[in-house]
């Protein structure tokens, strides 16, 4: 460099520079690396000990079905999991020490099941529907001991009675209207009482918290109220930390023109957390109603959130946000929920991204369940201790022991959730999906008589996919034969092959032709935005050092970035070498090179370089 050349400093020079002017004399005062501290980050004492007690695996180990589409799943302390479909139908699941074992199967109402409950002993079950009945059940002894005619279409429901009640009062709300009425589990169709001055509009959710006897409850305006169980004869409550609501927190959702669609407590009763039609999680103190933190899952956040680091590759990212506005039509977003953990330190609540694990001592997301699954999760439910305890008490020597006979009295964290128009329930554990016992055992189950839809699928997931050695592209300007490199690329081969047999890219056009470059097809929308691979979505990328850009008549993957293949794939004319392990080569043309020629030589618009007239893919021939 000439010594009169300029050049800008590095960012190292220039800390010197400031360093030494500030050194001298003329610096007066502290300097703000002194004056401002760096800010402590909360630390939660034995976090790995909470952790382990909490489901951790990204993928989920097992799923098993209903006939119809499962809405609602509660796990209760009885070691029982109730699952309940759309179509009325409730089941009993058993917790085991690893896994779950079918129970019973109850045809529980005529019409959908809007909402179901679970008492705070975990040994009484109603479920509430369309169809004006609402049914009781015995957990622990899973049969069905009460069923009442409301009289009347339902909305939500919610046990209100504590351990030692003598009443196991039963609230359920009145859709359309601000009632709620008040049942009686062993009683008849006749309501003990009805509350209709609590609220001014429709009641959307209610939770009953057992360590204060208290109800909270909210409606469609955003207004959330207290009230008492059984022992406080549902009056106003006493014992609260606040005179007014005004001295709370509690009207945030009404000033954000929300509401409530899910409430829950922690195990102590001390925190209440709850998920929003805003896609917001707030968590508050329960006898405060102050706010403690709010977790944004709104779709301008995970926006801004893909636009600063890719979450996701651009078309899944894509998927899934129409998949949220669909749910945000069809009103399923309401059916989500957020749950605690048996210390009150994480919650657990799903999202576009999967369920997140968040810390809410440290204000962490610690790791998220799901986010790999080709699913979205609405309704959970968190199972934790041992299943089928021992009544004899486990002692330190015992918990330290190797003895493989107290294999079976450790600890199974286990979350059940349901997803968006799937008639299948999941399960979370420790345990990766191969890591289950049986080998053979498909993570699928398939406990009842599958639809057509669901045998094409697995019969297709199952089956080997034929790689072939070579096709002809067969364009409306003549034939291309093509070598495809089965051996070096086999996952881009079988999605050119499965695509092909299925007449995927019959009528395709070639949307993009660039003379003296190449020519593109594959998007069915002949926009160059389209197209998925045969697993729905995109899938990584295949680069082999024999298979380079380096001649012309060359087939090669296009797509938007790294591992982002898709449908679409090109045929170049000339030698790319900047092409190299940015997109994978699968094949070459060994004949009808001058119909590949042809194709480049047609008249494009010089903006788009798409063809005026349309040069399309008429059929692709496999052969070995």
């Amino acid at each position: 460099m000439a010594d009169g050349e300029k050049r800008p400093h590095s960012p190292e020079e220039k800390g010197v520079e400031e360093q030494d002017s500030m050194s001298g004399d003329e610096c007066i005062g502290p300097l703000p690396s002194v004056a401002a501290k760096p800010k402590k980050r909360k630390v939660l004492q034995y976090e790995q000990v909470y952790v382990k007690s909490l489901p951790s695996a990204p993928c989920y180990e097992k799923s098993y079905m209903h006939r119809d589409v499962i809405s609602h799943v509660d796990v209760s302390t009885q070691d029982f999991v109730m699952t309940a479909s759309c179509d009325g139908h409730v089941k009993f699941w058993k917790k085991q020490d690893e896994g779950i074992e079918f129970v019973k199967h109850f045809r529980s109402h005529l019409g959908t099941i809007l909402d179901t409950s679970l008492n705070s002993t975990g040994a009484l079950y109603c479920t509430v529907s369309d169809d004006k009945t609402m049914k009781i059940f015995d957990v622990v002894n899973f049969d069905m001991i009460n069923m009442l005619k409301l009289g009347f279409v339902p909305g939500c429901a919610q046990w209100v009675h504590g351990a030692g009640d003598a009443l196991s009062a039963v609230a359920v709300s009145e859709k359309g209207t601000a009632k709620v009425y008040l049942f009686d589990a062993h009683g008849n169709s006749e309501p003990v009482k009805v509350l209709d001055k609590v609220h001014s509009s429709e009641i959307v959710c209610m939770a009953y918290n057992s360590v204060f006897d208290m109800v909270v409850s909210a409606d469609k305006l955003g207004m959330i109220e207290y009230w008492r169980g059984v022992s406080g004869d549902f009056n106003y409550p006493t014992g609260l930390r606040f005179e007014s609501k005004l001295d709370t927190d509690l009207y945030e959702f009404a000033k954000a023109k929300t509401y409530p669609t899910s409430i829950s407590f922690s195990l102590n009763g001390q925190q209440m957390a709850s998920t929003a039609m805003d896609r917001k999680v707030r968590l508050f103190r329960f006898l405060t109603g102050k706010l403690m933190r709010v977790f944004d899952e709104s779709l301008q956040h995970y926006n801004d959130l893909q636009q600063m680091k890719q979450q996701l590759p651009n078309m899944e990212f894509g998927r899934r946000m129409a998949a949220e506005r669909e749910l945000e039509k069809t009103g399923a977003l309401s059916l989500g929920n957020v749950v605690f953990d048996s210390s009150g330190y994480f919650v657990l609540y799903p999202t576009m991204l999967g369920i997140k694990v968040v810390n809410v001592h440290t204000n962490r997301c610690t790791h998220v369940l799901g986010k790999p699954e080709n699913a979205r999760f609405l309704n959970i439910a968190l199972f934790q201790g041992i299943p089928n305890k021992p009544k004899a008490a486990i002692t330190v020597e015992m918990e330290a022991s190797e003895n493989p006979l107290l294999v079976s009295f450790r600890e199974d964290p286990t979350l059940f959730c349901t997803a968006y128009k799937k008639n299948r329930f999941y399960m979370f554990t420790r345990r990766e999906p191969e890591d289950a016992q049986s080998a053979d055992a498909e993570r699928d189950v398939f406990n009842e008589k599958p639809s057509k839809e669901d045998i094409v699928a697995a019969t297709q997931s199952k089956q080997h996919q034929r790689l072939y050695g070579s096709c002809i592209i067969h364009t409306s300007l003549g034939d291309v034969h093509c070598k495809l490199f089965a051996n070096e690329c086999p996952k881009t081969i079988e999605n050119f092959c499965v695509h092909s047999k299925n007449g995927y890219y019959n009528g395709h056009i070639f949307h993009r032709i660039i003379k003296g470059f190449m020519v593109q097809t594959g998007d069915p929308a002949g926009e160059g935005t389209g197209g998925e691979s045969i697993w729905g979505g995109e899938f990584g990328d295949e680069f082999h050092p024999s298979l380079r850009h380096d001649r012309p008549y060359t087939l090669s993957m296009a797509n938007a970035g790294p591992n982002t293949n898709g449908s679409q794939f090109f045929i170049t004319v000339v030698p790319c070498p900047w092409l190299d392990n940015k997109h994978t080569v699968f094949g070459r043309v060994v004949k009808g090179m001058e119909i590949v020629q042809n194709i480049s030589q047609v008249k494009c618009n010089p903006k788009t370089d798409k063809p005026y007239d349309d040069v399309c893919i008429v059929s692709i021939s496999l052969k070995d």
